[in-house]
């Protein structure tokens, strides 16, 4: 032992002193004292310091070498080595003052004497030979590793670590450096920096999702022995020049560009082609052009042909079989393992030349318009090499392929099968189940057929994935059959998998997806379901929806890991008891429309001081009857709440407005009592609010309008809100659907109702209303809005067309007035319900300008006059109702008003014309009666009447008299009158005369 220590101690001394001294004494000193053991060369050492010391006091360039190597002595035996260079550790300290380090992940870094050596800082790499720093590595990877240690393996996904303000010039010192990963930074915009590429050493540059933007500096050439290149996922503008630089880096092995606009770069091909040892080609999602290339060119390519992974997806590039794609990729048939084209618009199937691409181990033509058998393609791939086929990945889902499923067993290496959307018909071969080395099976919505037995998977034992989801498949196994697979994820959605519960899910303990919904069980729920939550990777998703599963949900003691973003979907089912707590601990649950009964031990656990993971929460259509839990101050990630159409009572517990994430919350088709908690008001991400359908009561709340901007739809129909409409509500910018209906609210429609922005704006931008959730993982989730509204009499659900729904409905209330001539601008209208009200006045002239309108109902009001006939504008107006009023005069001809059906006009006593059977009089009816549209568009009530010319005797008459008749009988104003008539002749006599008279004189 004795003897190892001094030889190891030896080694030490040399590795840092003997490279950089002659010094033969020093050396024979050595030598001499190994012999003597470890004092003597503890005195050795000591003495070789002091003249090291001595030496550089004297002649400080004799020990040059020594000027990045330093020891401390706090005790015989201990050092510590700095062997970082001074100008390089600088450079990097003043990278690092360019960098935002939100979660301290380099504070090894740092000017302090214990953090003196950079080459001991993370992310950081010297030579052992030069001490030069050779690697920096702050890439995603690196940084992953590091904050999984600093936080003692709690995983959390970050999307940037570090943020970049600048990168320092400093940097250029690092001359020596070889590997340079800044992956995931965000450098915001900002464009690489030309400095850069004055990094004449580099081997390796990873500039990935690094937010760079501007251009690719063309200088990048200059890096004449960079081996890997990525600069995917940035922002970089147009490249239009990169046939000048990618062609002089002569040595890249490895290229990634996707993510980058090369629309103008129609010499792509070129370029890759003149880069002699490429091996890996990433281009996906660059807006490739169709290469501009001659077909001699390409046989002539000065290359070796060495390609082995390329990458083209995502591209939109119109091809076809005779492409000169193909014909450049067939070049590489003795190298290319890996060749990904999916999402592009390959038209008809794949070439001939790609038989022979026998080396070929994965092929994705995924989302392409391939067609034709699928039969023929599979014959294309083994024609050439049928006995070595190395094919192990075929994907071919998102196509139009049809016909029935080959006999594939050739594929002797295939590992994963994917075929789902496509038009595959016939039955499933059973010699699938001969290709042992299978670990995924994708065949789900096709038009395949037929039963699955357990031949089909007889010896698939590493078979991992199956989907067949989707298809008409029937699955046939025996209650003892034991599978010889064990399965991770399981999708047989709308397969006929029951009537049982399958028994073989018993024997499969690693799955952590299970997707059997609509799958015909009718069965009780078996407890060894959740067995799996006990292993090391538990379930993150299981569907049992839309079946008629039955018993209850037995509660269990595990709980969904933080680390899964976990989902249940158990809804539409016979489940009965309560709602057990470990269920709190998943992400999203649906639990809608089963027969469960208890909500308190799930929203209120022993421990209520752990805030819930909860993001989606559905247990509408239940038997819930109880009040409200007052616990929702845990539920703080809680986006979607739907508690509808159960039997809750109570109030609504003031603690409600204690879920800051809320941005659904649908309270409908319940029992509860008494006003809106005014604590609601704090929920400022709310979009929707259904609390419909209650025996809720008191004043419509001003806060509506105010403390929710996101508001888009606020439906409070039939309960007891009382009061007029507050002004405030006229703030909500962004409603869409505004439903008061059947309530005893009253006063006046406000006329403010046109700053209703989103419904005085035409259309939609989408049929659907999608909202997105943060999760507390990390990540975003959403789901898809639906809406019940009451429609032509009818209460109908809409979810895929709600986004172009924008209604007003106030029927069944106490309102009084006219209607507002501010709501005809609200042009987005689609449903206008005012009915069964008390409503006066009449329909507005320019009622025309909602053009959107399918559903106008003004029935049962006391609303009077005519018809407008600008209601001949709205032409979709597909439902009509004005019963029951005052109306009087004609229906307008010529206009679609004459195809609705005469209840729609009836009760208005003075109205007649098609369609009523009320004919108009003649004197109503004029053969010159002609209907007006647009700016034409008046009121055409006739001037000479009958009641003109009544009021016109009228007028004459007491006109008459009121003049005359005084005269007559009352004397003092006859006399006065007389008098004033003597007065005015006297006045104009004298006038007239000077006139004359001055006239006279004048001539």
């Amino acid at each position: 032992m004795k003897n190892e220590s001094v030889e190891e101690s030896s080694i030490l001394w040399e590795s840092f002193i003997l490279p950089h001294s002659s010094y033969p004494l020093i050396r024979f000193a050595i030598c001499l004292e190994i012999n003597d053991g470890i004092r003597c060369l503890k005195k050795l050492f000591h003495t070789s310091i002091v003249l090291l010391l001595f030496l550089q006091c004297f002649n400080p360039s004799l020990s040059s070498g020594f000027n990045n190597v330093s020891f401390n002595f706090g005790a015989i035996g201990r050092r510590v080595v700095t062997r970082c260079i001074e100008s390089e550790r600088e450079a990097l300290l003043a990278f690092k003052q360019g960098l935002i380090d939100d979660y301290n992940l380099i504070s090894s870094w740092g000017r302090e004497e214990r953090k003196q050596d950079c080459c001991k800082w993370l992310g950081v790499h010297c030579s052992n030979r030069t001490n030069h720093v050779t690697q920096l590595d702050l890439g995603v990877k690196h940084m992953d590793k590091a904050y999984s240690l600093q936080h003692k393996g709690d995983h959390k996904d970050v999307y940037y670590y570090l943020q970049g303000k600048m990168m320092s010039p400093k940097l250029i010192e690092l001359q020596h450096l070889k590997y340079l990963d800044l992956s995931w930074i965000n450098f915001n915009g900002s464009q690489i920096p030309d400095f850069i590429c004055s990094l004449s050493n580099l081997r390796f540059l990873d500039l990935s999702f690094a937010s760079f933007g501007g251009r690719i500096p063309t200088q990048i050439g200059n890096l004449t022995h960079l081996q890997y290149l990525d600069l995917g996922s940035n922002n970089f503008a147009n490249v239009e020049n990169m046939n000048s630089w990618l062609p002089h880096l002569s040595a890249l092995k490895y290229l990634d560009l996707s993510d980058t606009n090369l629309s103008n770069v129609p010499d792509w091909m070129e370029a890759v082609t003149k880069l002699p040892k490429l091996t890996n080609l990433s281009l996906s999602y660059c807006s490739l052009p169709s290469p501009l290339i001659h077909s001699s060119t390409l046989f002539n390519i000065n290359s070796t042909r060495s390609l082995a992974h390329v990458d083209l997806s995502s591209n939109q590039i119109p091809f076809s079989s005779s492409s000169s794609i193909f014909v450049w990729l067939s070049k590489y048939n003795a190298s290319l393992v890996h060749l990904e084209l999916s999402e592009n618009q390959i038209e008809g199937g794949i070439p001939q030349s790609f038989s022979g691409l026998c080396n070929l181990q994965e092929l994705y033509l995924m989302g392409n318009n391939l067609s034709g058998q699928l039969s023929w393609l599979v014959q294309i791939l083994m024609s050439a090499c049928p006995d070595q086929n190395s094919l192990e990945t075929l994907v071919l889902s998102g196509n139009h392929l049809s016909g029935s499923i080959p006999n594939l067993t050739k594929f002797s290496s295939l590992k994963e099968l994917v075929l789902p959307y496509n038009q595959l018909s016939g039955t499933i071969p059973e010699s699938i189940g001969h290709m042992s080395r299978l670990e995924g099976i994708y065949l789900g919505t096709n038009a395949l057929e037929g039963v699955v037995s357990e031949s089909h998977f007889s010896n698939l034992s590493r078979l991992r994935n199956l989907d067949m989801s989707n298809t008409s498949v029937s699955l046939s196994f025996s209650s003892n059959w034991t599978p010889p697979f064990q399965l991770v994820s399981i999708y047989l959605s709308s397969c006929m998998v029951g009537p049982h519960f399958p028994k073989w899910l018993q024997t499969q303990k690693s799955y952590q997806h299970l997707d059997i919904s609509n799958a015909g069980i009718f069965d009780i729920l078996p407890s060894w379901l959740w067995s799996p939550l006990s292993h090391q990777n538990p379930i993150n998703f299981i569907d049992l929806s839309n079946n008629q599963i039955r018993g209850t949900i037995p509660n269990s003691r595990f709980e969904f890991p933080s680390s899964y973003y976990s989902k249940v979907n158990l809804s539409w089912n016979r489940l009965e008891s309560p709602v057990p707590s470990f269920l709190s601990t998943v992400i999203s649950l649906d639990l809608s429309n089963n027969k469960l009964s208890g909500l308190n031990s799930f929203m209120c656990p022993k421990t209520p001081n752990k805030v819930s993971r909860l993001v989606s929460l559905d247990l509408s259509s239940n038997n819930l009857y109880e009040q409200l839990p007052n616990c929702w101050s845990r539920l703080e990630n809680l986006a979607f709440l739907d508690l509808s159409d159960n039997a809750l009572f109570g109030k609504i517990p003031t603690t409600m407005g204690s879920l800051p994430s809320i941005q659904t919350l649908k309270l409908n088709k319940n029992g509860l009592v008494g006003e809106l908690p005014s604590s609601l008001k704090n929920l400022t991400r709310l979009s929707v609010f259904d609390v419909g359908e209650n025996n809720l009561s008191g004043l419509i709340p001003k806060w509506l309008g105010v403390g929710l901007p996101n508001l888009a739809i606020l439906i409070l129909r039939s309960n007891h809100f009382y009061g007029s409409i507050p002004l405030q509500l006229c703030n909500m910018r962004n409603i869409q659907i505004l439903d008061f209906s059947m309530n005893n609210i009253s006063g006046t429609i406000p006329k403010c109702v046109n700053n209703l922005t989103n419904l005085a704006t035409k259309g939609s931008s989408s049929l659907t209303i999608f909202h997105t959730y943060d999760m507390s993982l990390g990540g975003q989730s959403g789901y898809f809005e639906e809406a019940s509204l009451i429609w032509k009499g009818i209460m109908s659900k809409y979810k895929s067309t709600l986004g172009l729904v924008k209604c007003i409905h106030l029927s069944s209330n106490q309102l009084t007035g006219e209607i507002p001539r501010e709501i005809t601008d609200l042009v987005g209208l689609v449903s206008l319900n005012l009915s069964r009200n008390n409503l006066t006045g009449q329909i507005t002239p320019t009622i025309g300008k909602l053009e959107s309108l399918e559903s106008l109902d003004l029935s049962r009001n006391h609303i009077y006059g005519g018809i407008p006939t600008s209601l001949f504008q709205i032409y979709g107006l597909g439902d009509l109702d004005l019963s029951n009023n005052n109306l009087s005069g004609k229906i307008p001809m010529g206009t679609q008003l004459q195809t609705y059906d005469p209840s729609d006009f009836a009760g208005n006593p003075l109205l007649c014309g098609i369609p009523l059977q009320q004919l108009c009089s003649p004197e109503e009816t004029s053969p010159k009666e002609q209907p007006m549209f647009g700016d034409q568009v008046k009121e055409n009530d006739g001037l000479i009447t009958t009641g003109f010319y009544l009021s016109l005797a009228f007028g004459f008459v007491v006109g008459f008299w009121g003049v005359c008749g005084s005269l007559i009988f009352i004397r003092s104003w006859r006399y006065t009158y007389y008098k004033f008539l003597s007065c005015v002749y006297d006045w104009l006599y004298v006038r007239v005369a000077l006139i004359r008279r001055r006239r006279a004189i004048d001539g």
